[in-house]
């Protein structure tokens, strides 16, 4: 597949930085100036773009209190209905152009997860560059279809997907057209136990797909993150909230922006050490090469005695003969008188 994807002023490549996605969903808790102020912490914590979720309780599930429509999974929601989950947390469709246009003003990319068709006609009323495919919704093929057939990169999270959905997904994409594909390894808890976490899958999703590879991270603190990056992750995406102590349908979950700012910081410490594949010093560590081991002579000596344990030794620095000749200058003589800390040369030896 495309292993170079735009996402408005940013390339999403294999050798590109990591695009960092911070998530809102609900953590605006219904207040307009509080995703404002989401979107401002978002980008001082080095986000390069901020994503939403556009649905309605009507537009997403139904309402209905049937066993199947309770929640009762052990997530942090159980106790209620799907409806009356999705009431308290969606995103007012009519802040979302405004939103758009806020965090643009910014500098930020700005996009969405729809739910329905109805939200995709939406978001391109909005011009969103990309849309984000929620793990949720991997299994909706009709939806996929319409998102794909536009042409914009599609970004899938995997949380509750089994091997043949993301496969059928990512076929569903290119059977459309769209080769503009970037999976995202998730777990879908929440918050997600480390060792459900399974980063490893990361480089073999890349390898199975052809396709650029990402993170949706719903575990605390950053240290996934990063690891995600080294192996190869090159979207990264973390709910973003002002202070979990605020509450929220997902703030349990989510950083605050002192720790996304931790994060993006690290996440760009591993690019830089990450670097590319190279033998060669660097002249600091050529530097430190003048402190390895060589050969000296290790007690004062006259002319004609021999080499033994006790008066040639590998020592620190770097000064003398290499340290493989230890074993070929034991039993030879010196030539003429040293004193202890001579650097070892070939210079030294009687080879009559």
């Amino acid at each position: 597949m495309e292993k170079e994807i735009r996402i408005g002023r940013h390339v999403i490549s294999e050798s590109s930085p990591t695009f960092i996605v911070a998530e809102m969903s609900a953590n605006h808790n219904m207040d307009f100036d509080r995703a404002v102020a989401i979107l401002r912490a978002a980008k001082e914590a080095g986000a390069d773009a901020v994503k939403i979720q556009t649905y309605t309780a009507d537009t997403i599930t139904l309402n209905c209190d049937a066993p199947c429509f309770q929640i009762t999974q052990g997530t942090l929601w159980d106790g209620t209905t799907l409806y009356k989950l999705y009431q308290s947390a969606y995103t007012p469709w009519e802040w979302q152009p405004r939103l758009k246009e806020i965090a643009e003003g910014m500098g930020l990319e700005f996009f969405s997860s729809p739910f329905d068709p109805s939200s995709v006609d939406f978001l391109e009323e909005m011009g969103v560059p990309a849309y984000k495919i929620a793990s949720f919704e991997i299994t909706d093929i009709p939806l996929l279809k319409k998102i794909a057939r536009l042409g914009k990169p599609v970004i899938i999270a995997t949380g509750i997907a089994r091997l043949a959905d993301i496969e059928l997904a990512v076929r569903t994409c290119r059977e459309a057209g769209n080769e503009k594909v970037i999976l995202l390894k998730c777990t879908s808890s929440y918050p997600a136990p480390y060792e459900d976490i399974n980063l490893r899958t990361i480089p073999s999703m890349g390898d199975t797909f052809d396709c650029l590879t990402g993170l949706s991270d719903h575990s605390m603190g950053s240290a996934i993150a990063g690891a995600a990056v080294a192996l190869g992750a090159r979207v990264v995406e973390k709910h973003l909230t002002l202070k979990r102590a605020d509450g929220g349908a997902d703030a349990a979950f989510s950083m605050e922006p002192e720790e996304f700012k931790e994060m993006t910081d690290n996440i760009r410490k591993t690019e830089l050490a990450l670097g590319r594949v190279t033998y060669d010093l660097t002249p600091k560590q050529a530097r430190e090469r003048e402190h390895a081991r060589s050969l000296f002579v290790a007690k004062d000596m006259k002319a004609g005695e021999v080499f033994t344990p006790e008066n040639l030794r590998s020592v620190r620095p770097a000064d003398g003969l290499h340290t493989m000749y230890y074993e070929e200058l034991l039993g030879k003589k010196i030539r003429q008188d040293a004193k202890l800390g001579t650097p070892m040369s070939w210079d030294l030896v009687d080879f009559t």
